[in-house]
């Protein structure tokens, strides 16, 4: 097995300093980097296992704590373990903070993110790759489309409001800033991604010229691949691995 290395890390920002977590192979090399977008539950523990999982396999992982606007994380204090009943009480906190993450917001946090993953002597001097969890799939569909010569490939999984129809705002409206190739993988229990809505962004990304690929794990709820929650999904979740793995094993 890789020896993995984690660590917590301040990343300098337009507008603070963001807190975050660095996992990489223990063996003093260079390797692909990866940001990780949190979903929107936050910084945890959960999010650092997914990071040393992928670290594991050959890759530099970052994940900022994107809220670090309001403090360091928890932002929110969550229980161990969260179940449905919590959801209600937690969003009530959480939906305000998201919705400050406009796209501009998030096209200056990832300058800076991606910034200092170059600078690291574990990263690769290579474009990275890009995984988002629920709200964090938005993240990485902005990212690719405002970074698109340092982003080679991104991936959502479990993600939601991808491509609304709000005429202004909606994350599918800039598939023709993109050149990585992308992967979806939704949850098809998601309300928040119904099938008009993958059949939109779909239409966006091909009418784009967007190489990507689209699936719907059958039976999964959002947020299936987060294994301190209800919604998690063995099988999704695994099925989830192997494909972004594929993705950034193809390109970094």
């Amino acid at each position: 097995m890789t020896a993995i290395r984690g660590a917590s890390a301040d990343i300098p920002t337009q507008d603070g300093t963001a807190d975050a977590y660095l996992a990489h192979p223990d063996d003093h090399a260079q390797h692909p980097g990866v940001l990780l977008y949190m979903d929107a539950f936050g910084l945890r523990p959960q999010l650092q296992k997914m990071a040393d999982r992928l670290a594991g396999a050959g890759y530099t992982v970052l994940v900022p704590n994107v809220f670090y606007r309001h403090g360091r994380a928890p932002v929110v204090p969550l229980p161990d373990f969260i179940a449905s009943a919590d959801r209600p009480a937690l969003f009530e906190q959480i939906f305000p903070i998201m919705g400050e993450l406009t796209a501009e917001a998030v096209a200056r946090d990832a300058d800076s993110y991606l910034a200092w993953l170059a600078t690291r002597p574990e990263v690769a001097p290579q474009p990275v790759g890009i995984t988002g969890y629920c709200m964090g799939a938005r993240l990485a569909l902005l990212t690719a489309a405002s970074h698109p010569e340092k982003v080679a490939v991104a991936a959502g999984f479990h993600g939601g409001g991808l491509a609304t129809d709000d005429d202004s705002e909606s994350p599918h409206l800039v598939a023709d800033r993109i050149t990585a190739e992308l992967y979806f993988g939704h949850a098809d229990r998601d309300h928040s991604m119904p099938p008009e809505q993958i059949e939109r962004l779909d239409k966006a990304l091909a009418d784009a010229g967007v190489h990507h690929r689209t699936e719907v794990y059958t039976g999964a709820e959002h947020g299936y691949s987060m294994t301190d929650t209800e919604a998690y999904d063995a099988e999704a979740t695994e099925r989830h691995w192997t494909n972004l793995l594929d993705l950034l094993g193809r390109h970094l």
